[in-house]
């Protein structure tokens, strides 16, 4: 499997993979870039665009794909914590140091395209993610996946907490009884 940083020169390979899921497809990973109204308005494309245009704009990554034989097969969201506003209003991130949320990556959301689960891609994906925030110069990775061993029938899309601990990750907060915070210091 291979991994690219999520920039502009992707874009055409990242809409591949989006359109395979109308879900995907409808949301353009923006959910935690916008208000709830935003997001409502942006349903039928214009999430799209504005997340190419964010992505075009950017020196920074904004996730990391996976390819398995040349074919986008999955995603995963990285940037600074600071990028995800909706993140930082969560009560789950109340706890928070906002002073470091700048340099502090945060993983919000993972994508593998359905015939392609089940092989371990989704580990690999935070791995290359946790790679990419360290070449940016990061210096922590924080997630907030589902809490507990499950089963895990709902949004999936954010991890769960066996993923990121099996990744070198440790829980810093237990906000909620279906969330937890994990954090790999970096460095």
């Amino acid at each position: 499997m291979e991994f690219r940083q999520v920039g502009a020169e992707v874009l055409p390979d990242l809409g591949a993979l989006f359109d395979s899921n109308a879900t995907m497809r409808a949301c353009y990973c923006m959910w935690f870039l916008l208000s709830s109204k935003e997001m409502d308005q942006g349903w039928g494309g214009l999430n799209r665009t504005r997340f190419e245009e964010a992505v075009s704009s950017s020196g920074e990554p904004f996730g990391v794909l996976a390819y398995d034989a040349g074919r986008p097969v999955g995603w995963c969201a990285i940037g600074p914590r600071s990028r995800y506003a909706r993140v930082l209003r969560s009560p789950l991130m109340k706890s928070r140091d906002a002073a470091e949320d700048g340099e502090v990556w945060m993983v919000p959301c993972f994508f593998v395209r359905v015939g392609e689960r089940r092989r371990g891609t989704t580990k690999l994906l935070l791995e290359a993610a946790v790679d990419a925030a360290r070449a940016q110069g990061a210096t922590a990775v924080e997630g907030f996946p589902l809490a507990g061993p499950g089963p895990h029938k709902d949004d999936r899309y954010l991890g769960t907490e066996g993923l990121f601990a099996a990744c070198g990750f440790t829980v810093i907060a237990r906000p909620s009884p279906r969330r937890v915070v994990m954090r790999l210091p970096l460095g």
